[in-house]
This record gives structure tokens, sequence and C-alpha cells, in this order.
């Protein structure tokens, strides 16, 4: 299980007293910071350039099947020894490059977070994020812009000349 994340890392990652696995793929870009004691447990994709704050959990919201009969929820099934929710696009998170996912948030599985967004700290994501939103509270609710039309296409523009 670790193995196959770990194969997935590119270049330049710093993960540090964070845990971090996948049942199901999960690549992770180039110059990406991983903070300390976060949890990261999806299936998906983080982008390039990402910045994820210390306490940040990105965490499945199904992967328990809180529904199994004559079994407590200790030793229902879950994703670890379940093929179809290993499987399930519900488990799956896509964080675009640029984004910074500040202290103690979390982030749900089934959810796209967009290109540059900002996820303030504290924040509850289950909910797709626009990109160069930036949200706050539980749940997560846009409350600004992180640029303007305009700076946006400046920003990629030097970006892209960067890389």
């Amino acid at each position: 299980m670790i193995g196959r994340v770990w194969t997935q890392i590119k270049r330049r990652v710093f993960v540090m007293f964070s845990y971090v696995s996948s049942a199901g793929g999960l690549v992770i870009g180039n110059d990406v910071y991983v903070g300390k004691f976060c949890s990261i447990q999806v299936n998906g994709r983080i982008g390039d350039g990402v910045l994820i704050a210390n306490n940040v959990g990105i965490v499945g919201r199904r992967d328990h099947d809180m529904r199994a009969l004559g079994v407590s929820i200790r030793r229902a099934p879950w994703i670890g020894n379940t093929p179809s929710l290993a499987t399930d696009a519900r488990n799956h998170v896509e964080i675009g490059p640029d984004v910074w996912i500040g202290y103690g948030a979390a982030v749900l599985s089934g959810i796209t977070i967009g290109r540059g967004a900002i996820i303030a700290a504290g924040a509850v994501v289950t909910e797709n994020v626009a990109p160069y939103d930036i949200v706050s509270g539980n749940p997560a609710r846009a409350v600004g812009r992180r640029f303007t039309e305009a700076q946006i296409a400046a920003h990629e523009a030097a970006l892209g000349a960067a890389s």
C-alpha cells in the first residue's frame, strides 16, 4: 500500500512526522510541502507547488461500510480490505497545483480543489472548490478570491515561464 504511494511521489516532496497512505493510488506532484502531523489517507492526486500546513487531514468519507449488519463498526468492511471501497470514485481527492491548505483543515474525499485555491485554517471541505477561490468555515464556503481575473492571467503566465 504505502509502496505504491511512494513510487508515485516525484522529486522535491517534503513530508515530516505525517502519515500518507492510499488503498488505490495517490500521485503527489513536484515541490509539495506536507506539514507536521498531517494525515493523508485517500486516493487521488496532489498537484505541483501545493502547500499543506500542519495538522491537516485529507481523508476518505466513504472508507468504512457503516451500514454492514451484524458487525461492530470497528470490524466492518473498510477500504483496506474491500476492493469496491478502494476503487469508489467518492474516495478520490483531486487537489490542483498552487493550492494552500491552512492549519488544521479537513478535506473530505469526493471533491476537487481547483488550481490556486486557498483553504483557510480549520475549514472543513465537503464540496468542490473553484480555482482561485478562498474558502473558510464548516462546511467550507467561498469568502473571497485570491486574485482578480487579470492577476490570475499574469500569475499563470509567470508560473509557466518559471517551469
